[in-house]
């Protein structure tokens, strides 16, 4: 798998490794941090084992909807967490390809947490560019999320 169509992100949260990891297998608390920023999670669904399948619906700023779906496939609670991921259109999968996400918590002790994000294959870079900005402003709301829970 050529790196360019690979996308890795890390980010170090202020918050313990179980109330992160939880903010990713419970639907009421994704549906409060899900998405780029300025989007709204419209339907958060998700059936949190191996095998399992998640959707999700989010509306973006300037009102469309965008949909998106995978199937866990493996949960080590609260070390890792790995998911397929795909736009859906009309119910069925829509553009781009499948791609596999997998998170790493890491505990760096003090109540402090390293997520390390990593997706791939994606078929275009501008694919992995897109899905970086959705991400990166993701993991921005998780940690106000995080921050406002913790204090």
């Amino acid at each position: 798998m050529s790196d360019d169509r690979t996308l890795v992100i890390k980010r170090v949260l202020d918050a313990p490794r179980e109330l992160v990891f939880a903010a990713w297998v419970d639907p009421a608390q994704a549906a409060q941090w899900w998405g780029p920023k300025g989007f709204t999670t419209v339907s958060a669904e998700m059936d949190v084992r191996v095998g399992g399948e998640w959707r999700r619906r989010m509306r973006s700023p300037d009102g469309p909807e965008h949909r998106s779906r995978g199937v866990y496939r493996e949960i080590v609670r609260p070390e890792r967490l790995v998911f397929t991921f795909c736009w859906e259109q009309g119910g069925a999968p829509g553009h781009g390809p499948e791609t596999v996400v997998t998170l790493i918590f890491a505990d760096l002790g003090s109540g402090r947490t390293e997520l390390t994000l990593h997706q791939a294959p994606f078929a275009t870079v501008a694919g992995r560019d897109d899905h970086r900005t959705g991400w990166s402003g993701a993991l921005e709301r998780l940690a106000d999320y995080l921050k406002a829970r913790v204090n």
